[in-house]
């Protein structure tokens, strides 16, 4: 067992997996507290680096691309102090146990022979869900079948409008994600086959939560990014499916008879917000061409 134990916090190597376990100090970031102990199984590690630095160093472990659902998810934006797979080191005999858990690594992935092309499948299993994060625009859930998005007081007038966003896996074509950085705002958009193209701003798309608030609590919507992304089909998979003429996925239209009442109330309560002059005309068609989407 090669393991390095810092304020930062763990990692642990047993020769097949790698343990990383998020310090509980002050200084570790939110967003690695609240995505916990991560296990890396050495099939999904391209390398790993240890760099020494004038105060601190660092240990690095690079994963294979297309292993791991969070990197997937994030595309590389996640702030570098956020990111699980970096371990600050401190200055002292610390450097020799971080050069030691890093060799052993090294070693095994050469003795595993283990491939670096990019990963066919996740090799990482994600956050465990259900998952819930509450951010600027509202809040967001996931249970393993379906996202769920609750408006805030404060999100846009068109949102509220249309209500509760709840939208199936097998609906979804792909999650986007992007961090809050400085005066930037970011968001997490949920892409449906009705919603593919969509060009509306985050702050109006019923299908997007806009961060602009803490980007400290923001970054957690990260959690279920990846919770969702785990749970879609890998890149791969989609790339071999588009590759094969004639395959396309069948799917069963869900019953419209039981949600017609309800369809007819959501545009009921549109055109009362339209004339009582709480929508304007453009955001009337918004708020309705989105909850028409919904029942499709």
């Amino acid at each position: 067992m090669a393991e390095i134990i810092q304020r930062d916090g763990t990692w642990a190597f047993d020769g097949s997996t790698v343990r990383i376990t998020p310090g509980l100090h002050r200084s570790v970031p939110l967003f690695r507290q609240a995505y916990g102990e991560i296990t890396v199984p050495l099939a999904a590690v391209a390398g790993v680096v240890h760099e020494s630095g004038r105060r601190r160093g660092r240990l690095c472990l690079r994963l294979r691309e297309g292993a791991d659902p969070l990197l997937q998810a994030t595309g590389g934006r996640l702030p570098e102090a956020a990111d699980p797979y970096r371990l600050a080191v401190d200055l002292d005999r610390s450097g020799a146990a971080a050069e030691y858990v890093a060799d052993e690594i090294r070693r095994s992935l050469l003795l595993d022979r283990i491939p670096q092309e990019p990963a066919g499948a996740y090799l990482l299993a994600g956050p465990p869900v259900p998952v819930a994060v509450r951010c600027s625009d509202g809040t967001v859930s996931f249970d393993g079948s379906r996202v769920r998005i609750d408006w805030a007081d404060t999100s846009d007038r068109v949102k509220r409008a249309t209500g509760p966003r709840a939208v199936a896996v097998g609906e979804l074509v792909r999650v986007e994600w992007l961090p809050s950085r400085g005066a930037e705002d970011g968001f997490l958009r949920f892409v449906t086959r009705g919603t593919v193209g969509s060009e509306l701003p985050p702050e109006k798309d019923p299908y997007t939560l806009h961060l602009w608030g803490s980007a400290r609590r923001d970054l957690l919507t990260a959690l279920v990014a990846t919770a969702v992304t785990a749970r879609l089909p890998h890149p791969a998979a989609r790339a071999a499916a588009e590759a094969a003429p004639g395959r396309e996925r069948a799917t069963v239209p869900p019953p419209r008879a039981v949600r017609h009442d309800v369809l007819l109330r959501r545009l009921r309560e549109l055109g009362e917000l339209r004339a009582g002059g709480v929508l304007t005309e453009e955001e009337f068609a918004v708020a309705k061409a989105a909850v028409l989407r919904d029942f499709d």
